[in-house]
């Protein structure tokens, strides 16, 4: 069930973000930038408004206000438009990266063996985040959502094995037989 609001107790008793503590917003920022498309702000934006949400949402405001408390390398409060706002680019961003890695599947782009060596290259980063986040999953949740995406990536290889060998019978070439992720 979700709370209806939080307080400065909630503000003393987060640790997340411990294992960056000292580490400037520009080395954070560099950190994330080199491995991923989100910002430092954003990836603590958007792990607040996970880790606060209310019936309503998220808590703009009081994630605003107590920024600096709650993330070591955030040096000044937000107003909640920021935090929106912060919050929304993070969510575009992991809308496109999507996008284009299933594009990128899906048009054959990637061999089998790519698309398993960037799914693990992706899943090692985003572990690793949660590590320093400290913010763990149960290794049934962590199986349970890398079966889902294996899953998910086999029916985009299907899918894009139909696609391919359906435009490669119009022309007359040879079907395509790995279909760039058949068996991630």
């Amino acid at each position: 069930m979700a709370r209806t609001h939080f307080q400065q107790e909630d503000v003393n008793k987060y640790r997340k973000f411990k294992k960056v503590d000292g580490a400037t917003y520009h080395r954070v920022n560099q950190f994330l930038r080199k491995r991923t498309y989100i910002t430092a702000r954003e990836w603590a934006i958007a792990r607040l408004c996970t880790d606060f949400r209310t019936r309503s949402g998220a808590e703009m405001t009081f994630i605003g206000q107590n920024l600096p408390q709650l993330v070591p390398f955030m040096q000044e409060p937000y107003s909640p438009q920021a935090v929106n706002q912060a919050r929304n680019s993070f969510k575009k961003k992991v809308y496109k990266s999507g996008a284009t890695f299933f594009y990128g599947a899906m048009c054959g782009f990637f061999t089998s063996e790519e698309l398993d060596d960037l799914l693990f290259e992706a899943s090692e980063v985003a572990r690793f985040l949660l590590e320093v986040e400290r913010t763990s999953l149960e290794i049934d949740e962590e199986i349970e959502i890398e079966d889902r995406i294996t899953e998910v990536m086999r029916s985009v290889g299907r899918a894009a094995t139909h696609i391919l060998n359906s435009r490669m019978a119009e022309t007359g070439e040879s079907p395509v037989e790995d279909g760039g992720g058949d068996q991630t």
